[in-house]
């Protein structure tokens, strides 16, 4: 095939899974297409749930193993499209649907490269996975295949970060930060409030600064969202209920975070999870050092993938830009998209690590 060939398939391909709604936990027509697809590419696609992928043809279990990885749910289409978000529009070079920028380029540049590096002889195993349930951190994406897939070595996610390399991502930990008082009587200084109770540990939240800081993500960052309290204007509140949003930066685990925060708050603190780890990749690793000889540069990403629940070293690396992300009106540019597959072809062809 000619170069152009695989540019024209994955925008084929994308223009077929914007109109195929894939809203989180709603994927099964996608995947089926997707399935449908790499089958008729003469692959040997495997299923799990809504989750797809591929192992190279010549696979060797003395090689290492890359991981190409991008996933296809998107989120729910915001109030504000001018657009209908599910019928794929190419004005010029932009290509408008839901999902086209996160992150159908990829997923789609993706597995041409895919295609391509399999036809030749390469020092490494390759492993194409199309993933769900991304933009919810699912139980049923990608962490209910990682026990099926081979050892990996490494991995590259196709979010977009117009194609220059995340090497270190932020994580996420939700908190339930609980006040109990004692309810009263409003017009009578009796009770416990537990508003007031809370306000130590609101400015604490406000004003504290975690010790270690990232070179690449800077310092952790805490933001206290929500607040809840009290039933009508006479009832002292008994419970003050708050949500805090915590991104990690690689400094730290989740748990350590946590057991520092529950140290210094008088108020209860339950975690909603401890999974969505903060990731990084080193920066002298090999395929690192290869994005730099190509003229890329490494950067710290804010955002969320599912590069936080990879156990092995990962680097985000995808066409389009974050910033379109999650917003009306969603594009990605044909160009991103050919620039792209020739950018993984160089940095991919006979690497090693």
């Amino acid at each position: 095939m000619r170069q152009h060939d695989y540019l024209d398939d994955a925008v084929d391909l994308l223009r077929r899974l914007i109109a195929t709604p894939s809203t989180s936990r709603n994927e099964g027509a996608a995947a089926d297409l997707m399935e449908r697809q790499m089958t008729a590419y003469g692959l040997s696609p495997q299923r799990h749930g809504n989750n797809l992928w591929a192992l190279s043809p010549q696979w060797d279990d003395s090689k290492p193993t890359l991981l190409l990885n991008a996933h296809i749910d998107t989120v729910k289409p915001a109030a504000s499209w001018t657009r209908d978000p599910f019928t794929p529009t190419l004005e010029g070079d932009r290509l408008y649907g839901l999902g086209s920028n996160d992150c159908g380029g990829g997923l789609t540049t993706l597995l041409q490269v895919f295609r391509w590096l399999t036809l030749r002889a390469q020092p490494y195993n390759i492993v194409y996975l199309a993933s769900c349930e991304e933009e919810v951190s699912g139980q049923q994406g990608i962490s209910s295949v990682l026990p099926l897939l081979p050892p990996i070595d490494v991995a590259i996610v196709g979010e977009p970060t117009g194609m220059q390399p995340a090497i270190a991502e932020r994580g996420l930990m939700v908190l339930d930060v609980i006040a109990h008082g004692k309810s009263g009587h409003a017009a009578r200084n009796e009770g416990v409030n537990a508003i007031y109770e809370a306000l130590d540990d609101m400015q604490w939240i406000r004003d504290y600064r975690f010790e270690k800081t990232s070179p690449l993500l800077g310092p952790v960052k805490m933001t206290l969202t929500v607040v809840n309290a009290g039933t009508q204007h006479n009832v002292v509140p008994d419970l003050c209920t708050m949500l805090v949003d915590v991104r990690t930066n690689e400094c730290y685990t989740n748990e350590e975070v946590f057991d520092i925060i529950q140290s210094h708050l008088k108020s209860e603190v339950k975690a909603h999870s401890f999974r969505l780890h903060s990731s990084h990749i080193a920066p002298d690793h090999p395929l690192v050092k290869r994005c730099v000889a190509l003229g890329l540069t490494p950067f710290g990403s804010p955002t969320l993938s599912d590069q936080a629940l990879m156990p092995w070293p990962s680097l985000k690396l995808g066409p389009g830009e974050s910033s379109r992300s999650h917003t009306a009106d969603e594009f990605i540019c044909l160009s991103e998209m050919e620039r792209a597959i020739a950018v993984y072809q160089q940095l991919l062809d006979g690497a090693s690590w």
